[in-house]
């Protein structure tokens, strides 16, 4: 097994397709297409399904990615410990951010970044949580941005950051709103869900991390809501809530700037997920991603 030879199979992999993993590489998808047959005639067995709907590993394709994603973390592992030492870090981190939040994280901290490591290109993916968790274990991503609760946690590294709370958000002049009290465990004042039970909700997508909270939420205070949207970004769940056609559940950050429109409780339970930055299992963070991950810690501890 030859390195280039490896990063052609995982990408291949990656992409599920053989032209756009070509495109990716920089090679033609004919050349591409003779290294993969020279190397299943080699191996004697196929190592992927073709289809129309993408090219899938067999079982021998899946032991094969396994031992050359393997290599391709030991070679960037063994490469940034030797920029370390010289202190030369050129080459690309590879950072996953998180869908509503990623720019503004992004924005606050590149400027920074590139002053201490102009020759480090980052290679941003704002995807789902879970999308970034597949992601970290294949070695696709050298550090991601998380946000979840502990449970959801895979077997990879992570690295806590702070706590963030889960907020109610609904229209200014409810009338449920003068049944909030102050707290004194959040900066907000809180208010009893059960006070909105029949009132019509704005929840995130079944997908997202947060969406298990607002149902766990929900299902302490023994009743389903009604749900009249079911949305892909916190935004939108604003959105539909300053219009005042429902109530919404959010966490925190998104109070941040939020329409005026719109008043925050929290409630008596306090109920949080974590912001937290996770790598691959047993890997060495270079130095440039653990200052990355400084810098997104400062931002998210003192700003947000």
């Amino acid at each position: 097994m030859n390195l280039k030879e490896v990063e052609y199979i995982v990408k291949i992999a990656e992409t599920g397709n053989l032209s756009r993993a070509a495109e990716q590489l920089f090679i033609t998808p004919s050349a591409l297409t003779q290294q993969l047959l020279h190397l299943e005639d080699e191996l004697g067995t196929p190592l992927f399904i073709r289809s129309r709907n993408g090219w899938k590993p067999t079982q021998a394709g899946e032991i094969y990615l396994e031992t050359a994603r393997e290599m391709l973390r030991m070679k960037s592992e063994t490469y940034h410990r030797l920029q370390d030492i010289a202190k030369t870090w050129k080459g690309t981190l590879s950072v996953g951010l998180p869908p509503d939040r990623g720019a503004a994280l992004f924005t606050s901290v590149y400027p920074a970044f590139c002053q201490e490591y102009p020759d480090i290109r980052i290679q941003t993916h704002e995807v789902s949580v879970r999308r970034q968790q597949q992601m970290i274990a294949s070695g696709e991503l050298d550090i991601g941005f998380l946000t979840l609760m502990e449970h959801q946690k895979t077997n990879d590294e992570y690295v806590s950051i702070k706590q963030e709370e889960a907020l109610i958000a609904i229209p200014s002049e409810h009338p449920a709103c003068q049944n909030a009290v102050p707290s004194t465990h959040s900066l907000f004042p809180e208010l009893d869900i059960a006070n909105l039970q029949y009132e019509p909700f704005a929840l995130i997508h079944k997908e997202s991390t947060f969406r298990e909270l607002a149902d766990h939420i929900f299902h302490q205070a023994g009743f389903e809501p009604t749900l009249v949207f079911e949305a892909a970004l916190f935004h939108t769940i604003l959105s539909v809530a300053s219009a005042r056609l429902c109530c919404g559940l959010v966490p925190s950050f998104h109070a941040i700037d939020a329409p005026r429109s719109l008043s925050f409780f929290s409630l008596p339970e306090h109920p949080f997920w974590y912001l937290t930055a996770s790598y691959r299992r047993k890997t060495r963070l270079s130095s440039p991603a653990r200052r990355f991950l400084e810098l997104v810690t400062q931002q998210w501890t003192e700003k947000y």
